[in-house]
This record gives C-alpha cells, sequence and structure tokens, in this order.
C-alpha cells in the first residue's frame, strides 16, 4: 500500500493534454547553438512568464527538503528537486488578483539538447498556477505542497498513480490557508481561459495547470458531474480561477 500522504491524489477523468506549439516559441542563443537546459529555464522565467503574468513580484521560493523528508517521507531526494520552486506575481492592468506559478516541473532534466526538437513535452510538461485575490504565503506553501507531491509522483514514487492533468482532484488534509474556518480542503485542477494556458519552449510543449481550491461537498458534485462541469460552475459562481478561502460552497 502506498504512503498515505496529506496530499492523496483522486484521478478521475483528466483531459488530454493538447501539444500546441504556436505562442511563446523561443528564439535562443545563436542560430547554430543547440539551446540548454540554461537557456530553456532561462526563456521561461524571463520571457515566458512575464508576458502572461507581469514581472516576478517575489521569489524563487524552492522546494525544501524538509518538504521531502517529513511532510511526504522521503529517504532518497534527487538534490534536482531542490531547485524546483514557486514564483509570485503582483496584479497588473489587466489582472486584479495576486498569481502563483511552479517553476522547475517543465525543465528538461532528462533531454538531451540535441534531441529538444523531437519532444512533444518539455519535462513533465506542466507548470502550476494558483490565483488569490490578496498577496498570500499560504499560497507559497499550497502550491510548493502539490510541486512536491508532482515530483514524486511524476518518479514513480507512489506506484502507478499518474502525475497531475487537468480534471485531478486532490485532498490537502487541512484547510488550504491552515485556517479552520476555510471550508477549502480539496483543490480541483482546471484549464485557465484568461490567460494562454500552453506555451512552447525549445525543448518541447509546456500546458499550465490551474489549481483552484474546492469544498468537500464540491468534490461530491465532480465525482457525480466531472471535474471540467464543477469548474464550469465555479467559474459561474466567481470561485474560479480566484482561490479565496473565505468563500461559501457553491454545490
Amino acid at each position: 500500500m502506498r504512503y498515505a500522504s496529506p496530499l492523496n491524489y483522486q484521478p478521475n477523468e483528466p483531459l488530454q493534454r493538447i501539444a500546441c506549439g504556436a505562442h511563446g516559441t523561443p528564439t535562443l542563443g545563436l542560430m547554430n547553438t543547440l539551446p540548454s537546459l540554461e537557456s530553456v529555464w532561462q526563456h521561461r522565467e524571463e520571457f515566458v512568464f512575464p508576458s502572461l503574468f507581469g514581472p516576478v513580484s517575489r521569489g524563487t521560493f524552492v522546494l525544501s527538503i524538509d518538504l521531502f523528508t517529513n511532510v511526504f517521507r522521503q529517504t532518497d531526494v534527487d538534490p534536482r528537486w531542490l531547485h524546483y520552486g514557486v514564483l509570485e506575481f503582483a496584479p497588473t492592468a489587466h489582472r486584479s488578483s495576486w498569481l502563483y506559478a511552479t517553476s522547475g516541473a517543465s525543465n528538461p532534466w532528462e533531454q538531451e539538447p540535441q534531441d529538444y526538437g523531437s519532444s512533444q513535452f518539455s519535462g513533465f510538461g506542466t507548470e502550476l498556477v494558483l490565483e488569490t485575490p490578496t498577496q498570500a504565503q499560504w499560497a507559497v506553501e499550497a502550491l510548493a505542497r502539490l510541486l512536491a507531491y508532482n515530483i514524486l509522483l511524476a518518479h514513480g514514487r507512489f506506484g502507478e498513480v499518474q502525475p497531475l492533468d487537468y480534471g485531478a482532484r486532490v485532498p490537502l488534509g487541512g484547510p488550504i490557508n491552515g485556517d479552520p474556518a476555510s471550508a477549502l480542503r480539496l483543490v480541483a485542477i482546471g484549464r485557465a481561459d484568461h490567460y494562454d494556458a500552453t506555451f512552447s519552449l525549445a525543448s518541447g510543449a509546456v500546458d499550465l495547470l490551474h489549481v483552484v481550491g474546492i469544498t468537500e461537498s464540491e468534490r461530491d458534485y465532480a465525482k457525480i458531474h466531472g471535474t471540467v462541469d464543477l469548474i464550469d460552475l465555479l467559474r459561474k459562481t466567481g470561485a474560479f480561477p480566484v482561490t479565496d478561502p473565505a468563500r461559501p460552497t457553491a454545490a
């Protein structure tokens, strides 16, 4: 039996990720120079994310060894995992919310530069995004835990459970912000429509998985109707894409 972490993944009917490549395709280095892990990483941080979300406000909040050893009870931690992290983006003229995005999951750690052109996805092929109405350290911590959990899923640490994707629902083991008054104790993953949810790097495509806090009754609604219908309901009631820990349940 796999370890029962505080982020037990509940797979249901995840949508198929689409490898589209048009917007955000980088031009890296000299024309006759192969892109590298470092240049792909730099392009995402310094061009793609700022073009989507505005300038970085704070970060990178890198994952700690304690997160893997104490929270997820891992004894074998790849040093590369400690370079993954979370970035914070302040509101812009076009977005009133604070936005948090992971960094590192789309790094082509296992890909050779000469093979980048034949790769469908870069790294995991995903990064995670969470929006909040105000600046929130809990959002950094919640997204860091999800990122660490996803790393472990991708490396088979929880058996055959697949990495996070559209349609996933994940219990958090407690309130999303640590406040018992919040009813948001799980997250669901949907596709945002207020920013480009797919971009391309030299090493492949990347989908941005939009994370939103949900209640237990909303989870039950999704078990019957599916996560896609739940996201539509949350969008209609103003509970998606921004996660407000104080909001009432929508279902």
